[in-house]
């Protein structure tokens, strides 16, 4: 199933599907204790939270909190760069990193293409002549088309131009112009490298955001689902110790340093140290930077007031969020435990809360009422009533089963079940126990380097795996090894399921780093040199923090009673 995986000679949720026949065939598990896996309580969990996302998505809410966010922030480079992290992070938290990229990736290419096409009114472009050493000053500014063809056939530079091409010498891919270049077309070009390192930046900024901001919350992405299951699966007395109140404590910290620190590195790599400029700190707007934020308005504009279908999706995942962070927060006793926990037993899981929500959404309307007399013309005395033909009766509600059987990321839900199951068969083979036993060398080496190691393991393998199958192949090893060497299991886990997230290097890493170099503006060279400084930083930041606040969180310096309960020396 890893070289599968690491393959794709099947497709992902196929690979998923191969303990349902193997593991009865080879004596491992019962068939009916596999199929188990593909329908847990987690499931049930990521299936919630798709459903939940797909009607933010169906009724474009998260196209205007984008929208909304990056007219506040402004064009200026820096600031559009971050506007663009922030409010992708905000949405990669709720919805898959997925459809977060391939929202964000046509809005950021809409604002490059005016940044890049609306001149600065302080640039212009003499007319070309074919002797160099005629007085620029005295020429004439020439239109655009006299540089280029106008022919598509033949896109070759015309009359004048044709002399600048034939002079330019090209050195490391970079086109070098003759030292007797105009000064106005020397600014142009640097002017056209600052827009390709700018595009270059705010591509990558948007794919690395979107598996940064996954990472947030427990819904955020699969693995992190992954971990709280088998969690639950080898320690079932461990107190409900990770939930979505406590995941979000430690990882949304996490998250904030991550972007924080990702964007002034992708500042400093392709937009250099011009404050000035970056951030338009005492300079006026340039005509670009007015119409690129006219190109945001529209979009805005375009939008139009919010619905009446808008308004309660938002409400209900504003509900949504309240719930989980009130059921179990960890310091106090929640709303589940007062009300739903019986002899000891939680009854409600976070899975519970967003089932609820999400059959909600297919109760209540997209629309008021349709009353007929709401719908007659008071102010149109000449057109009857009758002619209108009003449509009246119940509107449809938020959701459809229609619509989610299309937009339901199935496959997902194959693909965590499979993990499961493999994890599962791991345990019940002996197989996680005795690769545990062969990292039982590492008992030498004190703790928190052992957590380095382990996530520059994860970090490099999950750049060909995908970080489902990561996790799935890894963390039974992790609990196995932990109990051989002593640790609390979670010193591991948490730090590792999170850096299963940071695959920033390869395009085929992640679908969001797909989506982004799919669209030309970079090479593979460009994001192996921009995600391998990120790799590290989110190693060096994970580390830190599950030595400090993760420490104090969960207790991390101890080993718990509900490990020693559950798993025996």
């Amino acid at each position: 199933m890893a070289v599968y995986w690491c393959t794709e000679a099947l497709p992902l949720a196929v690979t998923a599907l191969i303990p349902v026949l193997f593991f009865p065939l080879f004596g491992i598990m019962k068939s009916s204790e596999v199929c188990m896996q593909f329908l847990k309580d987690t499931n049930m969990l990521l299936v919630g939270g798709l459903i939940v996302a797909i009607a933010v998505e169906e009724w474009n809410l998260h196209k205007r909190i984008a929208l909304r966010v990056l007219l506040i922030v402004g064009v200026k480079p820096s600031l559009l760069m971050l506007g663009f992290m922030g409010v992708t992070a905000f949405l990669s938290m709720w919805i898959s990193n997925t459809a977060t990229t391939a929202m964000m990736v046509p809005i950021a290419h809409a604002v490059l293409d005016q940044l890049s096409t609306v001149k600065s009114e302080n640039v212009e472009l003499p007319q070309v002549y074919e002797n160099w050493s005629v007085d620029w000053e005295a020429r004439e500014t020439p239109k655009a088309s006299d540089l280029v063809s106008t022919d598509t056939d033949d896109p070759r530079p015309t009359h004048g131009a044709e002399k600048i091409g034939s002079n330019m010498e090209k050195s490391n891919g970079h086109a070098q112009l003759p030292e007797d270049t105009p000064p106005a077309v020397e600014q142009q070009n640097r002017m056209t490298e600052k827009h390709q390192k700018l595009s270059k930046g705010m591509n990558l900024c948007v794919c690395y955001a979107a598996s940064i901001g996954g990472t947030a919350t427990l819904t955020g992405t699969t693995p992190n689902l992954i971990m709280k299951d088998q969690l639950d699966e080898f320690f079932p007395d461990n107190g409900d110790i990770i939930n979505f109140a406590t995941w979000f404590g430690f990882s949304f910290p996490c998250m904030v340093f991550m972007l924080i620190i990702t964007w002034i590195w992708l500042q400093t790599l392709f937009l250099g140290f011009d404050i000035k400029e970056n951030f338009g700190c005492m300079s006026t707007k340039s005509q670009k930077d007015v119409s690129a934020y006219r190109v945001i308005k529209d979009e805005m504009k375009a939008l139009g007031k919010m619905t009446f279908a808008e308004i309660e999706v938002l409400i209900l995942f504003i509900l949504l969020v309240i719930l989980w962070f009130t059921r179990e927060p960890g310091f106090i006793s929640g709303w589940a435990t007062v009300l739903f926990n019986k002899g000891g037993i939680d009854y409600v899981t976070d899975a519970t809360v967003v089932i609820f929500i999400s059959l909600i959404m297919f109760v209540v309307p997209s629309d008021k009422p349709r009353l007929p007399c709401w719908n007659r013309d008071q102010e149109d005395g000449e057109q009857s009533y009758a002619d209108k033909k009003p449509k009246y009766g119940p509107a449809p509600p938020l959701l459809t089963w229609k619509i989610v059987q299309e937009k339901m990321a199935w496959n997902v839900v194959f693909l965590l079940g499979g993990g499961f199951a493999l994890a599962k068969g791991s345990e019940e083979s002996g197989l996680s126990k005795w690769l545990g036993q062969q990292l039982t060398p590492l008992e030498a080496i004190p703790p928190w380097a052992i957590v380095m190691l382990l996530c520059l393991l994860i970090t490099t393998f999950t750049e060909c795996a995908s970080n489902v199958a990561t996790t799935s192949l890894f963390l039974p090893i992790l609990v196995a090894m932990a109990k051989r060497i002593n640790i609390n299991p979670l010193y591991i886990m948490l730090p590792c399921t999170l850096c299963a997230s940071f695959a920033f290097m390869l395009p085929v890493a992640t679908p969001p780093n797909t989506i982004v170099f799919s669209t030309g503006f970079l090479k593979v060279s460009d994001m192996v040199k921009a995600g391998f400084i990120v790799n590290l930083l989110g190693v060096l930041i994970i580390s830190l923090a599950v030595n400090t606040w993760g420490m104090m969180m969960f207790d991390l310096g101890t080993i718990p009673s509900w490990v020693n309960t559950t798993i025996q020396p």
